[in-house]
């Protein structure tokens, strides 16, 4: 008699580009798919909106401004263009951001377009709010199933949401997929909210 195949598990990824710790996580994903039967759906949400109207020091404030860019452009893409765009821009904008360094949000979004095929005149939505209602409700969606005390990322496992998992390195192969079924087993009982340790170290992109 054989063994049934277990069932397709799901991950919903809430990112905004410019976040080192959402790009971490998303590249554990990434791995988690090598090794584990997952479908990852990718969603955005902003930082940008995430601190509308709280009191922030300048330069992140100024970064804050700068930030709506990129998200409102994988925004429009995915509403002009489709929803397979989506992964595809954000890999190349993580990429240019925390890879490359690229600090200049105008360049990530020019290069980025250019790297998947896209047309370039979707840079004009950097500076646009044309579909910021498409992106507060995606926004929205992800916030709505952690609560307001969070940042990036959200990820939802087998419907169950968290913000995080939080990581600095990227697993790889089988420690990637043990540190998956860790967390789809947390996910997987009700009432578990949290754990919390203090970070001391910083994402590291490689």
């Amino acid at each position: 008699m054989s063994t049934p195949a277990a069932a397709t598990q799901r991950a919903d990824f809430w990112f905004d580009p410019a976040c080192p710790f959402a790009w971490v996580t998303s590249r554990w994903i990434e791995e988690v798919e090598k090794v584990r039967d997952i479908e990852t759906r990718w969603h955005v949400m902003s930082l940008s909106v995430l601190n509308e109207g709280r009191e922030l020091e300048h330069d992140y404030q100024r970064a804050m401004d700068e930030n709506w860019g990129p998200v409102r452009v994988i925004v429009a893409a995915a509403e002009l263009h489709g929803t397979e765009h989506i992964k595809p821009l954000y890999d190349a904008m993580g990429t240019l951001i925390h890879h490359e360094k690229v600090a200049d949000r105008t360049e990530v979004v020019r290069r980025a377009l250019e790297q998947v095929g896209l047309p370039a005149e979707l840079a004009q939505y950097a500076d646009s709010d044309e579909f910021d209602r498409q992106l507060r409700a995606s926004h929205r969606e992800g916030i709505e199933k952690v609560g307001q005390d969070v940042g990036t990322p959200v990820v939802a496992i087998n419907g169950t949401a968290f913000f995080g998992p939080v990581i600095t390195r990227v697993p790889r192969g089988e420690e990637a997929g043990s540190l998956w079924d860790a967390a789809v087993g947390l996910a997987a009982f009700p009432h578990f909210f949290e754990l919390k340790r203090t970070r001391t170290e910083s994402p590291t992109a490689d």
